[in-house]
Protein backbone atom coordinates (compact mmCIF):
# COMPACT_ATOMS: atom_id res chain seq x y z
CA UNK A 1 0.00 0.00 0.00
CA UNK A 2 1.11 3.28 -1.28
CA UNK A 3 -0.29 6.89 -0.98
CA UNK A 4 0.46 10.57 -1.47
CA UNK A 5 -1.23 13.22 -0.80
CA UNK A 6 -0.02 16.69 -1.62
CA UNK A 7 3.63 16.10 -0.04
CA UNK A 8 2.68 13.25 2.26
CA UNK A 9 3.37 9.86 1.30
CA UNK A 10 2.37 7.01 3.69
CA UNK A 11 3.81 3.41 2.81
CA UNK A 12 3.25 0.08 4.19
CA UNK A 13 5.55 -2.82 4.39
CA UNK A 14 5.99 -5.49 6.26
CA UNK A 15 7.65 -5.42 9.25
CA UNK A 16 11.39 -6.91 8.01
CA UNK A 17 10.89 -4.37 4.58
CA UNK A 18 10.95 -0.98 6.57
CA UNK A 19 14.61 -1.24 7.16
CA UNK A 20 15.81 -1.81 4.05
CA UNK A 21 13.22 0.65 2.54
CA UNK A 22 14.25 3.77 5.03
CA UNK A 23 17.94 2.90 4.03
CA UNK A 24 17.04 3.54 0.39
CA UNK A 25 15.56 6.57 1.41
CA UNK A 26 18.36 8.18 3.89
CA UNK A 27 20.78 7.18 1.29
CA UNK A 28 18.84 9.08 -1.62
CA UNK A 29 18.31 12.03 0.58
CA UNK A 30 21.73 12.14 1.99
CA UNK A 31 23.66 11.82 -1.73
CA UNK A 32 21.22 14.56 -2.80
CA UNK A 33 22.58 17.25 0.06
CA UNK A 34 25.74 15.98 0.16
CA UNK A 35 26.09 16.92 -3.67
CA UNK A 36 23.97 20.24 -3.48
CA UNK A 37 25.65 21.54 -0.29
CA UNK A 38 28.63 19.29 0.77
CA UNK A 39 27.23 18.50 3.77
CA UNK A 40 24.07 16.29 5.16
CA UNK A 41 21.85 17.69 8.50
CA UNK A 42 20.20 14.91 9.69
CA UNK A 43 18.14 14.03 13.28
CA UNK A 44 17.81 11.06 15.32
CA UNK A 45 15.16 10.23 17.55
CA UNK A 46 15.04 7.31 20.06
CA UNK A 47 12.92 4.29 20.22
CA UNK A 48 13.44 1.12 17.41
CA UNK A 49 14.25 3.98 14.84
CA UNK A 50 18.21 3.25 15.70
CA UNK A 51 17.56 -0.72 15.03
CA UNK A 52 15.99 -0.10 11.46
CA UNK A 53 18.91 2.42 10.31
CA UNK A 54 21.75 -0.01 11.26
CA UNK A 55 21.04 -1.67 7.71
CA UNK A 56 23.07 1.24 6.30
CA UNK A 57 25.95 -0.61 8.17
CA UNK A 58 25.51 -2.86 5.52
CA UNK A 59 25.75 -3.11 1.64
CA UNK A 60 25.51 -1.39 -0.44
CA UNK A 61 24.99 1.45 1.86
CA UNK A 62 27.81 1.35 3.75
CA UNK A 63 30.75 1.97 1.25
CA UNK A 64 28.65 4.15 -1.19
CA UNK A 65 27.57 6.95 1.98
CA UNK A 66 29.40 10.02 2.18
CA UNK A 67 29.83 9.83 6.55
CA UNK A 68 32.71 12.43 6.52
CA UNK A 69 30.07 15.11 5.54
CA UNK A 70 27.20 13.87 7.80
CA UNK A 71 26.18 15.99 10.60
CA UNK A 72 24.20 14.33 13.65
CA UNK A 73 21.71 16.10 16.06
CA UNK A 74 18.83 14.92 17.84
CA UNK A 75 15.38 16.09 17.71
CA UNK A 76 14.91 15.06 21.48
CA UNK A 77 16.83 13.79 24.43
CA UNK A 78 16.11 12.52 28.00
CA UNK A 79 18.32 14.78 30.34
CA UNK A 80 20.35 12.25 31.52
CA UNK A 81 23.91 11.30 31.65
CA UNK A 82 24.96 9.86 28.54
CA UNK A 83 25.81 7.00 29.79
CA UNK A 84 22.63 6.33 31.28
CA UNK A 85 20.19 3.86 29.60
CA UNK A 86 17.86 6.44 29.10
CA UNK A 87 20.15 8.27 26.79
CA UNK A 88 18.86 8.80 23.15
CA UNK A 89 22.39 9.06 22.40
CA UNK A 90 23.48 6.47 23.86
CA UNK A 91 20.86 4.24 22.01
CA UNK A 92 21.90 5.61 18.88
CA UNK A 93 25.91 5.49 19.53
CA UNK A 94 25.50 2.03 20.47
CA UNK A 95 23.32 0.99 17.92
CA UNK A 96 24.75 2.60 14.80
CA UNK A 97 27.35 5.52 14.89
CA UNK A 98 29.64 3.93 16.86
CA UNK A 99 30.05 1.86 13.52
CA UNK A 100 30.19 4.74 11.27
CA UNK A 101 32.91 7.21 10.16
CA UNK A 102 31.03 10.31 10.85
CA UNK A 103 33.78 12.45 12.58
CA UNK A 104 32.70 12.79 16.27
CA UNK A 105 32.79 17.21 15.89
CA UNK A 106 30.09 16.91 13.65
CA UNK A 107 27.98 14.57 16.38
CA UNK A 108 26.29 17.16 18.45
CA UNK A 109 24.83 15.39 21.38
CA UNK A 110 23.62 17.63 24.54
CA UNK A 111 25.79 19.02 27.60
CA UNK A 112 24.67 16.48 29.96
CA UNK A 113 26.36 18.51 32.67
CA UNK A 114 23.56 21.31 32.74
CA UNK A 115 20.40 21.42 33.95
CA UNK A 116 17.31 21.08 31.54
CA UNK A 117 16.72 24.44 30.52
CA UNK A 118 20.69 25.45 30.70
CA UNK A 119 20.97 22.33 27.88
CA UNK A 120 17.84 23.67 25.80
CA UNK A 121 19.84 27.10 25.64
CA UNK A 122 23.25 25.48 25.16
CA UNK A 123 21.60 23.38 22.04
CA UNK A 124 20.18 26.19 20.22
CA UNK A 125 23.24 28.27 20.98
CA UNK A 126 24.97 25.28 19.33
CA UNK A 127 22.13 25.75 16.29
CA UNK A 128 22.68 28.79 15.83
CA UNK A 129 26.43 28.95 15.43
CA UNK A 130 26.25 26.48 12.95
CA UNK A 131 23.82 28.28 10.78
CA UNK A 132 25.87 31.37 11.09
CA UNK A 133 28.52 29.29 9.88
CA UNK A 134 26.52 27.52 7.12
CA UNK A 135 26.76 24.25 8.27
CA UNK A 136 22.92 24.19 8.86
CA UNK A 137 21.24 25.80 6.02
CA UNK A 138 18.51 28.55 7.09
CA UNK A 139 14.76 28.87 6.37
CA UNK A 140 12.86 31.58 4.70
CA UNK A 141 11.35 32.22 8.34
CA UNK A 142 14.72 31.97 10.16
CA UNK A 143 14.61 28.98 11.91
CA UNK A 144 17.45 26.45 10.84
CA UNK A 145 16.79 24.27 8.06
CA UNK A 146 17.94 20.34 8.83
CA UNK A 147 18.12 18.47 5.51
CA UNK A 148 16.19 15.05 6.91
CA UNK A 149 14.15 14.67 10.58
CA UNK A 150 14.23 10.81 11.49
CA UNK A 151 11.16 10.52 14.07
CA UNK A 152 9.09 8.07 15.71
CA UNK A 153 6.17 8.27 17.35
CA UNK A 154 4.42 7.67 20.49
CA UNK A 155 1.33 6.10 20.95
CA UNK A 156 -0.49 8.44 22.19
CA UNK A 157 0.31 10.54 19.62
CA UNK A 158 3.42 12.34 20.48
CA UNK A 159 6.48 13.10 18.60
CA UNK A 160 9.52 14.46 19.72
CA UNK A 161 9.25 15.55 22.90
CA UNK A 162 5.91 17.24 22.31
CA UNK A 163 3.27 15.56 23.85
CA UNK A 164 -0.65 16.08 23.78
CA UNK A 165 -1.95 19.17 25.54
CA UNK A 166 1.29 20.33 26.55
CA UNK A 167 1.70 24.27 26.15
CA UNK A 168 5.20 23.52 24.02
CA UNK A 169 2.93 21.95 21.20
CA UNK A 170 2.28 25.53 20.61
CA UNK A 171 5.68 26.93 21.20
CA UNK A 172 6.66 29.02 18.17
CA UNK A 173 9.71 31.30 19.32
CA UNK A 174 12.19 29.07 20.48
CA UNK A 175 14.36 26.63 18.56
CA UNK A 176 14.93 24.19 21.40
CA UNK A 177 13.29 24.18 24.89
CA UNK A 178 12.64 22.07 27.79
CA UNK A 179 9.75 20.25 29.35
CA UNK A 180 10.23 18.97 33.23
CA UNK A 181 6.71 17.11 33.28
CA UNK A 182 7.19 14.66 30.46
CA UNK A 183 4.12 12.33 30.65
CA UNK A 184 6.51 9.54 29.57
CA UNK A 185 9.65 9.07 32.13
CA UNK A 186 12.16 10.89 32.28
CA UNK A 187 10.32 13.87 32.93
CA UNK A 188 12.84 16.21 32.19
CA UNK A 189 13.48 16.32 28.15
CA UNK A 190 14.78 18.80 25.83
CA UNK A 191 13.22 19.06 22.08
CA UNK A 192 13.05 20.61 18.95
CA UNK A 193 9.91 22.84 18.67
CA UNK A 194 7.65 22.65 15.46
CA UNK A 195 8.91 25.50 13.51
CA UNK A 196 12.21 23.73 13.42
CA UNK A 197 10.65 20.38 12.58
CA UNK A 198 8.62 21.77 9.91
CA UNK A 199 11.30 24.01 8.93
CA UNK A 200 13.23 21.09 7.36
CA UNK A 201 13.25 19.62 4.14
CA UNK A 202 12.01 16.30 4.62
CA UNK A 203 10.68 14.39 7.43
CA UNK A 204 9.98 10.56 8.02
CA UNK A 205 8.31 9.36 10.83
CA UNK A 206 8.44 5.44 11.51
CA UNK A 207 6.06 3.66 12.99
CA UNK A 208 5.21 0.33 14.05
CA UNK A 209 3.00 -1.95 16.73
CA UNK A 210 -0.59 -2.46 16.20
CA UNK A 211 -0.93 -0.24 20.00
CA UNK A 212 -0.31 3.22 17.58
CA UNK A 213 -3.11 1.78 15.17
CA UNK A 214 -5.58 4.42 17.02
CA UNK A 215 -3.04 7.66 16.34
CA UNK A 216 -1.71 7.34 12.72
CA UNK A 217 -5.64 7.04 11.77
CA UNK A 218 -6.35 10.08 13.55
CA UNK A 219 -3.27 11.79 12.42
CA UNK A 220 -4.18 10.72 8.71
CA UNK A 221 -7.99 10.54 8.58
CA UNK A 222 -9.05 12.03 11.61
CA UNK A 223 -11.61 14.79 11.58
CA UNK A 224 -10.57 18.31 10.54
CA UNK A 225 -12.32 19.48 13.11
CA UNK A 226 -11.06 17.70 15.77
CA UNK A 227 -7.75 18.43 17.97
CA UNK A 228 -4.90 17.09 16.29
CA UNK A 229 -2.67 14.75 17.58
CA UNK A 230 1.22 16.60 17.79
CA UNK A 231 2.24 14.30 15.19
CA UNK A 232 -0.47 14.70 12.91
CA UNK A 233 1.41 18.74 13.04
CA UNK A 234 4.47 17.55 11.39
CA UNK A 235 4.92 19.02 7.88
CA UNK A 236 8.78 19.67 6.65
CA UNK A 237 9.19 22.05 3.48
CA UNK A 238 10.15 18.84 0.73
CA UNK A 239 8.07 16.03 1.70
CA UNK A 240 6.92 13.78 4.67
CA UNK A 241 7.06 9.93 4.40
CA UNK A 242 5.67 7.26 7.01
CA UNK A 243 7.18 4.42 6.95
CA UNK A 244 4.13 1.93 8.72
CA UNK A 245 4.18 -1.91 9.11
CA UNK A 246 0.90 -3.64 9.11
CA UNK A 247 0.07 -3.70 12.81
CA UNK A 248 0.65 0.82 12.72
CA UNK A 249 -1.54 0.63 9.71
CA UNK A 250 -4.45 -1.71 10.63
CA UNK A 251 -7.10 0.77 11.19
CA UNK A 252 -6.57 2.65 8.19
Amino acid sequence: MAETKNNVVVEVFDKEEIAVSLAEYVAKISNKFTKERGAFTVTLSGGSLITHLRKLLEPPYFDTLEWSKWYVFWVDERVVPKTHEDSNYKLAYDGFLSKVPIPPGNVYAINDALSAEGAADDYETSLRHLVKNNVLASSLNGFPKFDLQLLGMGPDGHVASLFPGHPLVKEDKKWVTFIKDSPKPPPERITFTFPVINSSAYAVLVVTGAGKADAVHSALRGSENSEKLPVALVSPEDELKWFLDKGAASKL
